[in-house]
Formats: C-alpha cells, sequence, structure tokens
C-alpha cells in the first residue's frame, strides 16, 4: 500500500540569533525532505523569528520531522498549519515582454485575478500578484499563453485563525490547544 503525500505547512518560531535558519534548513536536508517553499521574518518580539515552511510529507514522516525540530535548543514552537483556520498568501512579481498591441488581452486577466501592473516599458511589463498558492499558480499558467521574461515568487507565509493545533510551546502553557485538529495547504 503506497503512503499518502500531504502537502504541510508548519510555523516554526525560532530564536532570532544567527544561524538559526541554517540549523532549521539542513535538519530538512538531511532527513530527506524538500522544502516546497520557506518565508522568514521577525517577529513583533525582537527576540524571536518565525519560519514558514511548506513541504510534502506522510502522515508519519510529518511527525518525526516535526519531533525532531521540537528538539533543536533554537526553537521555542513548532505549529502544524491547519488549512481551515489560517490565512496563507504568496506575493508574486512576473515580467512580461509584450509591446502595446498585446497588453489589452493581459490587462483583462489581470484585472480578472486582481493582480497589478506595476511597471511598464516599451517592451514589457511586470505585474504584481498576492494571493494563495493556487490563486498564484492559476495564475501562471493562464500567463503562459505570453512571453514570461522573469518570475518571481516569495513562497507562502501564514497565519492562524481561531484554531490551531500547538505541536510545541514555551514550559508555561505547554497544554494549550494539543488537541486541535491539523491540515494541509
Amino acid at each position: 500500500m503506497a503512503k499518502q503525500l500531504k502537502n504541510e505547512i508548519i510555523s516554526v518560531l525560532v530564536k532570532n540569533k544567527a544561524n538559526v535558519l541554517n540549523r532549521v534548513v539542513n535538519l530538512f536536508g538531511r532527513r530527506g525532505f524538500n522544502i516546497d517553499s520557506l518565508t522568514v521574518s521577525t517577529t513583533n518580539d525582537p527576540r524571536l523569528s518565525r519560519i514558514t515552511i511548506a513541504f510534502t510529507a506522510t502522515e508519519r514522516s510529518l511527525q518525526q520531522i516535526i519531533t525532531q525540530t521540537e528538539k533543536l535548543e533554537v526553537v521555542e514552537s513548532v505549529t502544524l498549519m491547519d488549512r481551515e483556520n489560517s490565512l496563507y498568501r504568496e506575493l508574486l512579481l512576473i515580467k512580461i515582454n509584450a509591446g502595446p498591441e498585446m497588453r489589452s488581452d493581459i490587462k483583462e486577466i489581470v484585472d480578472i485575478y486582481r493582480a497589478k501592473i506595476v511597471d511598464l516599458s516599451r517592451e514589457s511589463l511586470i505585474i504584481e500578484l498576492t494571493g494563495t498558492p493556487e490563486k498564484i499558480n492559476g495564475f501562471l499558467d493562464v500567463m503562459t499563453t505570453f512571453d514570461i521574461a522573469e518570475v518571481c515568487r516569495t513562497g507562502v507565509t501564514g497565519i492562524e485563525g481561531r484554531k490551531h493545533r500547538k505541536i510545541k510551546q514555551a514550559d508555561d502553557d505547554a497544554d494549550e490547544g494539543a488537541d486541535q485538529p491539523g491540515g494541509v495547504y
């Protein structure tokens, strides 16, 4: 019986110190995980950073990598993001080679996806789109009929809504939210 792979997103709260990102990412690489998306930023507490990691895993391998991530001394908490109770976004910048004769067709698609043309020259234009990874992928699929010069994606970032399942927390509130369901992106 084949093991079912799922797209997962975890949020890892870490100490805001040098080399922390490298330690977390190397753990994933050593365990054979391919990271699909990675974003990092400081939090409202300047002592902490949040690493959002999107990857594909089986249920068993997911639990293993979470357990191993929890063991790193620089990790404060690991949260498995719940698809139904989380908000995900990604930013896309795409440069299209297009003269004036193609711009109205491109503008129509841009409007449908609620994107923005943020730069325009005689030979090309740059479009900005913010949305879910699925929306970004759909837009890119439609745009393949044009001459794409460059694509730049930020990677997915997310924030929990009302419910979440904490995998590891600081000692003072270790059991709060532990029974909430997880999800995929």
